[in-house]
């Protein structure tokens, strides 16, 4: 398009122009044109790419920040990770109906770059929201589930959204430790740099000093940024009330349907029950969320590529460890489920 003024018209229309990466050296927003029908695919919106030179724009952040697109009613997915978050945004997403977006970059892009007063993200907050809230035609609502790397917005987007509701999402620490073993080094080393990100916003005194943090384990820093995550939901309950809803992702995988028809209700969003039972005895729930495989074969392939009694005695040892910790600040994890 050669002109920048109709094109921004024409983006800020078209709620099918998923805003997904900044460029903070050339004060640019990459758009991605993504089709309705693909947005409940498996995997992360944040790992896609261009279909071809039509399916990408670029406009100036002067000029995302100056929208006026048509918004309707959205809400959110926030998580600890490892939860079956992924499945539950993808179990909502119903074309016609309502619109999931699962992980869309630019969250974790304006995460990375603070929203505070004096941040280079805090005046594209609000210009974003509104490009993630405009409904495809005849769906009454958009939920989007960020990354957790982005939980540190949850503050800012429920202040900037007040008639948003959203579902806080996780489950035990065992499940969520098992989760990290089975991705291996890199898994344990994701848990020790979620440690650092969640003391950088949800921090607290553990009365440890330097040498005592670097000489944790893995799993015993995963597992305080986990307790770190629970005490962070714990305040934002505090503060938003009934806009929040506890969800244990372990209930989930146990009563899908239950949970499909109660999110929708906490959401505002009409779901009939048999639509979520129909969606809970589907395909859906038998190929993994993420990669599309077959669920319960890479289940049985990860059990038996990493567990054993030696991580059941450490996930066990750990766990001691974070109760003990928790019992001190007073706080019951994981969060209670409000849901249901």
């Amino acid at each position: 398009m050669s002109n920048p003024a109709l094109e921004a018209a024409e983006i800020a229309r078209d709620p099918s122009w998923i805003p997904h990466r900044i460029d903070w050296t050339r004060n640019r927003m990459q758009f991605l044109k993504l089709e309705r029908s693909s947005l409940g695919d498996a995997g992360f919106l944040a790992d896609r790419e261009p279909s071809g030179p039509q399916g990408e724009a670029w406009l100036a952040l002067d000029r995302v920040a100056a929208m006026q697109p048509e918004t309707g009613p959205i809400h959110f997915i926030f998580h600890t990770a490892f939860c079956r978050s992924t499945l539950l945004a993808r179990a909502l997403d119903r074309p016609g109906a309502m619109a999931s977006l699962n992980e869309p970059h630019i969250l974790a892009a304006l995460a990375g770059a603070g929203v505070e007063p004096g941040r280079p993200g805090a005046a594209l907050l609000a210009p974003v929201l509104k490009l993630l809230a405009r409904s495809f035609p005849g769906e009454s609502a958009v939920v989007v589930k960020p990354t957790n790397h982005a939980n540190a917005l949850i503050p800012a987007i429920l202040t900037a959204l007040p008639q948003a509701r959203a579902v806080l999402m996780t489950n035990p620490l065992p499940s969520f430790l098992a989760a990290v073993i089975r991705k291996g080094m890199m898994g344990r080393r994701w848990g020790r740099l979620l440690y650092l990100e969640m003391q950088s916003y949800a921090g607290m005194d553990l009365g440890m000093d330097r040498r005592e943090q670097f000489a944790m384990t893995d799993l015993q820093a995963a597992a305080l940024a986990w307790f770190l995550a629970q005490r962070w939901f714990a305040l934002q309950q505090q503060r938003f009330g009934d806009r929040l809803a506890v969800l244990d992702g372990d209930v989930f995988g146990r009563e899908k349907a239950r949970t499909l028809s109660a999110v929708s209700k906490h959401l505002g969003i009409a779901m009939e029950e048999g639509t979520a039972e129909t969606i809970a005895t589907g395909k859906l729930f038998t190929s993994h969320a993420k990669s599309g495989e077959d669920f319960a074969a890479k289940e049985a392939a990860d059990a038996a590529r990493s567990r054993s009694a030696v991580t059941e005695e450490e996930i066990a040892q750990v766990g001691h460890w974070i109760g003990m910790i928790a019992q001190q600040a007073g706080l019951d994890v994981p969060r209670p489920q409000t849901l249901f």
